[in-house]
């Protein structure tokens, strides 16, 4: 499509999936991986290894192609998921992304490029304060569109403010860029005439993180099956499993559905779907492999080379889903068993990481993991050490979730545990990419054993060595566990499925017609 009239479009963003178990995420976090404003973000959008979210380097390709384009640069904002954010630099945020937005008027559309699942330190539901933020400077008139995670946790106050919103469709996250390019798309046909309508049904369903993979199992059948209802008339169906580890009332897997031509299409579409994912809600129950279990088939990996290798993800301590990044149940276990040929990563110590830097390259030292931490996750576990390679932690994605996006890990040392290889960084990073231990000279392909921190993102980027059949889950403690009924929750919605099991939920409609979230008989 092809537009004539020149188009000026503000660009904006502050991504941050809160868990609230997890330490506050403060500004220094931040300014550690992605904190850009004004022309900062005019840069980066024209950098061949950009540090920006892929989604707007998609939005702007859209963009180009659709029509003449001017991008206002306002605030973009990306961070690892941590806990929640410090209120008082989100307040700071804002008062940011306010003063811009005011001075870049006139504007003839937004584009808002948001995780979904922010929570602060005294606010639930801080992503619908931008949106609703944003409405409030351009009035009602002014299209805005938007992208999230497929973990957001999406309000009715967000939908209401946003005139379209495009969720990822995959996960691991590989399609970020195309579902920006949609989100322009959208835009495109707004401006062209387009008026759209949406609805949005949220579930007594909270997902588990390992349940909600799209290659296969019972999201990836409904991500497939909401796509079959796109025609002329539907514009977009966007399924977000959520976050749990956020705690919010407005937790839930979540329909939102895009109409072109009124809001009545958009709620019986959204009502369609949500009964065919009631319909399948017993499949969302993780099953995890013991650690015990674990342990015993990779020492059976490393003493028989005729089994398959395996890669261990240790889903309860994902840097992407706020974990720290640190625990040490698993490296413990596969020390204490003489597990060899394992290669473990990226472990997230900067104290240790920088004493391996004083000593150099060669030095054999007791390392001790997580010496001064006071997070009982985070145990304190000692061994001997050699030195093997030492990098200061710049590098680019090669693959998957991080493709092409250049990172820094700070400070990293690879250490030789007798047996097993540990990668050490300073800035905590889920371990989704192979250019981690590639970094230190690590030859995958031979390795027996590979233990990643890391939830689902790295089967896009160790796919080439690991196929789904070799991948073990394992059941262990930390800040991510897919076992939810560990946590002490205080503002989801109960009774929730998998938490709670005896229930039946069926979607109805208010007297204005509005899809309501809930209908729960006991």
């Amino acid at each position: 499509m092809q537009l004539r009239a020149s188009k000026r479009i503000a660009i904006l963003g502050l991504m941050l999936e809160s868990n609230r178990f997890a330490p506050v995420t403060v500004k220094e976090d931040y300014l550690d991986r992605v904190y850009l404003v004004g022309d900062e973000i005019l840069t980066a959008l024209d950098r061949p290894e950009s540090e920006l979210p892929a989604e707007i380097l998609g939005f702007r390709g859209a963009m180009d192609a659709a029509c003449s384009w001017v991008p206002e640069p306002i605030l973009v904002g990306l961070v690892e998921a941590g806990g929640p954010l410090d209120d008082g630099f989100f307040r700071s945020t804002m008062t940011e992304m306010r003063a811009r937005l005011q001075a870049a008027l006139p504007l003839d559309g937004v584009y808002i490029a948001n995780h979904g699942a922010m929570i602060t330190t005294k606010s639930n539901d801080p992503d619908s304060e931008i949106f609703a933020m944003v409405r409030s400077i351009v009035g009602p008139d002014v299209p805005i569109v938007a992208t999230l995670d497929l973990h957001g946790n999406v309000s009715q106050a967000m939908v209401d403010a946003a005139d379209v919103v495009v969720a990822y469709r995959t996960n691991p996250h590989v399609d970020m860029r195309a579902r920006g390019a949609e989100a322009a798309r959208a835009l495109a046909e707004i401006f062209a005439g387009m008026r759209p309508s949406a609805a949005l049904i949220r579930l007594p369903l909270v997902p588990p993180t390992v349940t909600l993979l799209t290659a296969a199992g019972p999201y990836a059948d409904l991500i497939a099956y909401g796509q079959t209802k796109l025609d002329a008339d539907i514009l977009n169906v966007s399924i977000l499993g959520g976050f749990a580890y956020s705690d919010t009332a407005k937790n839930g897997l979540a329909i939102i559905v895009t109409s072109r031509s009124g809001p009545a299409a958009a709620q019986a579409c959204a009502r369609d779907i949500a009964h065919h994912a009631w319909a399948d809600h017993l499949r969302y129950v993780p099953l995890l492999t013991s650690l015990e279990e674990a342990v015993a088939q990779t020492v059976a990996v490393g003493n028989d080379p005729t089994l398959r290798p395996v890669i261990l993800a240790d889903v309860a301590d994902n840097p992407g889903g706020g974990g720290q990044g640190n625990t040490t149940w698993l490296l413990e276990a596969l020390h204490q068993a003489g597990a060899r040929g394992v290669l473990l990563g990226i472990f997230n110590d900067a104290a240790l990481a920088s004493e391996a830097h004083a000593l150099g390259e060669g030095a054999t030292f007791e390392a001790v993991f997580n010496r001064s931490s006071s997070d009982p996750f985070s145990r304190r576990f000692a061994a001997r050490a050699t030195v093997m390679r030492l990098k200061d932690g710049d590098c680019v994605g090669r693959r998957g979730f991080y493709a092409g996006r250049r990172m820094n890990l700070g400070p990293s040392a690879l250490l030789d545990l007798d047996g097993i290889a540990v990668v050490v960084i300073s800035l905590r990073t889920q371990c989704a990419d192979p250019v981690f231990f590639e970094m230190m000279g690590i030859d995958l392909a031979a390795a027996r054993a590979v233990v990643v921190k890391s939830r689902g993102h790295f089967r896009a980027g160790f796919d080439e060595f690991f196929s789904s059949e070799q991948v073990i889950e394992v059941d262990a403690p930390g800040l991510t566990s897919p076992i939810l009924s560990r946590f002490d929750w205080k503002y989801l919605p109960r009774p929730v499925f998998p938490i709670d099991a005896d229930f039946d939920w069926q979607p109805l409609s208010d007297e204005d017609g509005r899809l309501v979230p809930l209908d729960i008989a006991s």
